[in-house]
């Protein structure tokens, strides 16, 4: 449905590579993807880091994106932002994001740390281990995808649970866990590929599912950095296997 639309003030954030495309970042995005759903018409800064512009300093001194202000007061906790925007942007101008069911808020949430481990080890010894470890924490993830949530159960039938046939993760509509995983998920599919020739298995139906309705999405492709803004932002912190 649309939304009305209102002005929220500026969102700040990284630069790519060339100063001025958005740059790869997931905690932007996900404020992005939680402002488009709301339906808020909102100013995107793009600061490239190694060039602070002074208002900037002035604005958030010693602080880096993204941050957010909002009636001269600066916020910069990405976690305490989406708080703050479900709170302010409310039904029924504006539609809530909060996920129903609570397991929804805590899937997939170790993966991006088990990428991060993975990436940036140059041990060959060790990266065996990192990747079974970010397997696991994958397939969890899948398992959630593929269990029903429970309105998608009919009590009166018998047999086996049906698979889920959900979009997202707490149904078919995105919500603020959602915002928080997809772009994470998305990083670490682009890098692990380019960097570790890594890819996410393809038995892995569940979390194809939600990638494929996730890229069927404005709300997270018009937001969603370049492949190769990703593939860049990782060149130094992807370490080569020794």
């Amino acid at each position: 449905g649309q939304h009305s639309h209102s002005y929220l003030g500026d969102d700040i954030e990284p630069a790519g590579s060339d100063g001025e495309r958005i740059g790869n970042c997931p905690f932007s995005q996900r404020l992005f993807m939680i402002l488009w759903l709301k339906g808020v018409i909102f100013n995107v800064t793009t600061v490239d880091l190694k060039r602070k512009p002074a208002d900037l300093q002035d604005l958030a001194p010693g602080v880096n994106p993204p941050f957010m202000t909002y009636n001269g007061e600066v916020k910069v906790d990405v976690n305490k932002i989406e708080e703050f925007l479900e709170e302010k942007l409310t039904p029924p101008r504006f539609p809530r994001l909060a996920a129903k069911h609570l397991e929804a808020n805590t899937a997939g949430i170790d993966i991006f740390a088990k990428f991060s481990a993975y990436i940036k080890n140059p041990r060959k010894d060790t990266n065996d281990a990192l990747e079974k470890a970010l397997l696991k924490s994958l397939w969890r993830l899948d398992d959630f995808l593929r269990t029903p949530l429970s309105e998608e159960i009919d009590a009166d039938a018998s047999g086996d649970l049906p698979e889920s046939s959900r979009s997202f993760l707490d149904g078919n509509d995105l919500t603020l866990a959602d915002c928080n995983l997809l772009p994470k998920l998305h990083i670490l599919k682009v890098v692990a590929k380019k960097y570790r020739g890594f890819e996410i298995p393809a038995d892995m139906t569940g979390v194809w599912r939600y990638l494929k309705c996730a890229y069927q999405r404005e709300e997270f492709t018009k937001t969603c950095p370049a492949d190769r803004e990703i593939e860049y932002a990782y060149l130094d912190v992807a370490r080569r296997i020794k």
